[in-house]
């Protein structure tokens, strides 16, 4: 299947579909055996997996393979004539080094592409999709959106500055790949120098907890040390409350996908100064105007 695409698009992420299934079976098997009572406020189990929500993500996953490779397709255009025509040297895409550099510069780009996703509503229309579960397991970390432009244009830096495109995709898939196992309860926290260093399910937890405590919080892909850098980390100090802070109540994944965008433009409708319809957009999910009557928006 790898061999229809162009070389510079083949994916890790599929051909790491065997161990994401096998991954998902077993932690299925281990919710079912060991946790079947709800905690005492009413949530869901640690770990625990439910029909509808699990088949939700698995489908939004499937739908996004094709979704990505369309972006991918497109970025590939522009990736090769920045790589080509206006980088000022070109790395190897065989040397090792080539390959390290593009890992930690990706996840970089990931981490303010993350957090961009979290504070500019626009861009958190397209991510919020991705939070929309209120269970925490390798299913909701399937739970992916369909809209990849963010992404696209924040790798861009990398093959203007001379890494090339088929490493550009190929540790964007592997910055997907090690995303997978921290989605999950079953890991507690780990060795006190990985904790430090890396992106861990402990660390994970808390950036999909909805509570305030917890909002805005740990926006690293692989390394943990860019929110210990740049002010965002915060250590799980209670099991979180998973989900949006207004949950959306459906299975649909078409509506899981796009009721926010709707609400913007219910919101820029509404509003009636050109500073407000601007703030709907532009401005963090759950922002309104001061000293307003209009109804509020979304939140996080």
């Amino acid at each position: 299947m790898l061999e229809l695409l162009p070389e510079a698009m083949r994916e890790p992420t599929v051909v790491a579909i065997p161990f994401f299934v096998t991954m998902l079976s077993l932690e299925a098997f281990a919710a079912w055996k060991l946790d079947r009572e709800d905690d005492a406020d009413g949530r869901p189990a640690k770990g625990a997996y439910e029909f509808k929500d699990a088949r939700a993500s698995l489908l939004m996953g499937l739908v996004s393979i094709g979704t990505s490779a369309f972006w991918k397709f497109l970025a590939l255009f522009a990736y090769v004539a920045l790589f080509s025509y206006v980088a000022p040297w070109q790395m190897p895409s065989g040397a090792w080094f080539t390959w390290v550099i593009g890992f930690v510069a990706l996840d970089f780009l990931f981490y303010w592409s993350h957090r961009i996703s979290h504070r500019v509503r626009l861009v958190w229309a397209s991510h919020q999709a991705h939070h929309s579960s209120e269970y925490y397991n390798f299913a909701t970390a399937l739970r992916q959106k369909w809209n990849g432009s963010m992404g696209i244009i924040m790798w861009t830096p990398l093959p203007l500055l001379g890494v090339p495109p088929s490493v550009v995709f190929g540790v964007y898939s592997l910055n997907l790949i090690y995303q997978f196992w921290v989605h999950t309860e079953r890991i507690g926290t780990l060795w006190r120098p990985v904790e430090f260093v890396m992106n861990t399910p402990s660390h994970h937890r808390v950036h999909h907890g909805s509570d305030p405590e917890y909002l805005d919080r740990n926006y690293a892909g692989v390394f943990i040390l860019w929110d210990r850098l740049f002010g965002t980390f915060r250590q799980e100090t209670f099991r979180p409350h998973y989900g949006l802070t207004k949950p959306v109540g459906t299975y649909n994944i078409w509506r899981l996908q796009t009721h926010e965008y709707l609400s913007i433009g219910r919101d820029v409708r509404a509003a009636t100064t050109l500073r407000a319809k601007l703030g709907y957009v532009f401005g963090p999910p759950g922002w309104q105007p001061a000293a307003t009557s209009q109804k509020p928006v979304t939140t996080r």
